[in-house]
């Protein structure tokens, strides 16, 4: 298990202090959030914990010999296969098996009886080292995370170099998951993740035995994952016991307290000031000077210095017809493959709809439908009277990608290049920024000049496709606040459940090609999805077997709670034979004679792969299972 210790760190780039005299430590076992506006310094923090970045002040300490696992925002790349990839995350072991393999063999061939000594004594070592570390189960473990985070087994055969750019973070995701190492440290994890894979990951980090280090600006999954919040915010550090929300409790509290305390503060300097004015050359000028060394050796009290934040209105739009849109036995699709087949659904004016599902339901696909970029292969699609549509695209294909950033706003809307730079001010393009180039900015800064396009629109319906991507926690509060009291209409597709809950009144699951409703927020939704799983297995297991439809029977097999229990029980008797012929294989006894020792290792191989065999027909039961369900 491992803690880590910082101590007074500090880190500037030229005359910009990213922070100053910062320390913390997380104890083993403990999952700790850092949060902060983009630009505050997270992700450098991180890379100096790592020793990654050079600190300029300050040291850390990790417990020595602990395993570190570290994912990376960005993507990886690579060659060879996906299963490749992951059993990279093995390299030691393998070499440990490949070694002690070797000894075996070097074993059973030796007669000098010394060199058979040191040979069991090596091979004892490795065989120990092997075990600590998962070698008689990795294969195991690379599937079930692999699987977790959303790759079927046909994905272990594909070159990593075919993979998307989120698949290939997911990949990265998966390597350092999968050695379970002492400490995770890891940066923005749920990016590119789908709701059940976040839901999955959260679980997994639930039970982990480890310590983990997360960046996230996912306040959801910070509820569901951490203990402590470390808040980096203007070059200083505060921490705050529990999840995300009793964070913003706490800061609240701790927030208008020193505010309080600062008022009351600068009331008695400005008062003492006053006196010391007054009587500074007069009969109580020693009084005065007295009270001008009191206010000398105050320790004052300094509010935080805040950054600046995203703060911005959407307009009044104008009235339209109160079916705003409408999918009328719509079938879609790309190519060949058919997206969904002849689904409806209808948006009335002022509604805010959410559009769920896993990632390749064809969430974004009906969005192109509505806005007319895409035709549907069968079905109507009917639009409202005065019906006017601005589209957040998640790829933010509606930015030019040429030019600045004050050229798209001037040349997009007709304005003065006063009135753009004050519009671009209030969404944090300052100064010179204003000069980037659009295929220049980061995804944070595409993302709010997107969100100045569609406020200068004045659309009536908005279409938002991941509106809260790559946006720290106070942009997205922003945007919250504004489609909160927005009156027009809204859809969008989201993975950040914490914003669905704050925007939707109404959710739309696409999964399987089919369209579902849910008159509520997510969190509704949520609740009624549970509701819905726990009758079905109630009315599942109550069932006599003879009343079950025939085609149920034909997908899975009569009894799999049976076969899974026959299955589970094999596996514990294999794996407590497998202990004993570990223990044989460690004894030097078993070593005296070549042929016992090669029977050893033999019993050995076959109940090995035994095991492995009898976990890859757990593994298939249990997607049937799921599948079923």
């Amino acid at each position: 298990m491992a803690s880590l210790h910082a101590d007074q760190l500090s880190k500037s780039f030229g005359v910009d202090t990213i922070f100053d005299n910062i320390g913390f430590e997380i104890q083993s076992g403990e999952k700790v959030g850092l949060i902060g506006a983009n630009g505050a310094g997270k992700t450098t923090l991180m890379r100096c914990l790592l020793g990654l970045e050079p600190l300029d002040k300050g040291h850390v300490r990790l417990t020595p010999g602990a395993t570190v696992g570290y994912v990376r925002q960005q993507t990886v790349a690579g060659d060879g296969t996906v299963y490749a990839y992951l059993e990279d995350a093995y390299t030691d072991v393998l070499e440990c098996q490949r070694r002690f393999r070797e000894t075996e063999r070097r074993m059973a061939a030796e007669k000098d009886e010394t060199e058979l000594a040191r040979l069991m004594k090596a091979y004892a070592v490795d065989i120990e080292y092997f075990e600590r570390s998962g070698g008689y189960h990795y294969a195991t473990d690379i599937r079930r995370v692999a699987f977790g985070l959303g790759f079927a087994d046909e994905d272990l055969a594909r070159p990593v170099a075919t993979l998307s750019g989120g698949q290939q973070t997911r990949l990265n995701l998966a390597k350092a998951l999968c050695r379970t190492p002492d400490f995770l440290f890891l940066d923005e994890p749920t990016n590119h993740l789908d709701i059940a894979m976040v839901e999955w990951l959260e679980e997994f980090l639930q039970g982990y035995a480890g310590s983990v280090f997360i960046i996230s600006h996912d306040r959801y999954f910070l509820d569901n994952t951490v203990s402590r919040i470390l808040d980096l915010q203007g070059g200083r550090l505060a921490a705050y016991a529990g999840n995300y929300s009793r964070y913003l409790e706490q800061k609240a509290m701790s927030d208008a307290a020193l505010l309080s305390a600062y008022e009351k503060q600068q009331r008695q300097i400005a008062k003492t000031e006053e006196y010391i004015r007054r009587y500074k050359a007069g009969i109580k000028s020693k009084q005065a000077r007295g009270r001008q060394s009191q206010l000398d050796r105050l320790e004052r009290i300094e509010l935080m210095r805040r950054d600046k934040v995203l703060e911005f209105d959407l307009p009044a739009p104008a009235e339209c017809a109160d079916r705003v849109a409408e999918l009328i036995e719509v079938t879609a699709g790309y190519g060949d493959r058919t997206v969904f087949e002849r689904q409806s659904l209808l948006v009335r004016r002022g509604e805010s709809v959410a559009l769920v599902g896993p990632n390749g339901a064809g969430k974004t696909t009906l969005l192109k439908l509505l806005t007319g970029e895409l035709d549907p292969r069968e079905g109507r699609i009917k639009k409202g009277s005065r019906v006017h549509i601005g589209y957040f695209a998640q790829q933010h294909e509606t930015l030019s990608g040429h030019g600045t950033l004050l050229d798209e706003i001037v040349h997009g809307f007709g304005m003065g290049e006063e009135r753009a730079r004050g519009l671009l001010g209030h969404f944090l393009f300052c100064g010179d920024d204003v000069f980037k180039r659009i295929g220049d900015l980061s995804g944070g800064e595409r993302a709010r000049l997107a969100l100045l396009k569609l406020m200068l629109s004045g659309a009536n319906v908005l279409l938002l496709d991941e509106p809260t991507n790559h946006l720290d926690i106070t942009a997205k509060e922003a945007v919250e606040t504004a489609l909160a009291v927005f009156p027009g209409t809204i859809v969008a597709v989201s993975h950040d459940r914490y914003f669905l809950d704050k925007v939707a009144d109404r959710v739309v699951e696409l999964d399987d090609g089919r369209l579902s409703e849910y008159l509520g927020d997510y969190s509704y939704y949520r609740r009624q999805k549970q509701l819905a799983a726990r009758q079905a297995a109630t009315t599942a297991a109550a069932r006599p077997a003879a009343s079950r439809p025939a085609a149920a029977a034909k997908k899975r097999p009569p009894d799999a709670a049976k076969a899974a229990r026959k299955l589970e029980e094999e596996i514990a008797g294999l794996e407590a034979e497998l202990t004993a012929c570990e223990a044989a294989l460690n004894d030097p006894a078993t070593h005296g004679d070549p042929e016992t020792s090669r029977q050893a290792a033999d019993r050995y191989a076959a109940c090995k792969n035994a095991l492995d065999a009898k976990y890859e027909d757990w593994l298939a039961l249990t997607d049937q299972k799921n599948e079923g369900n």
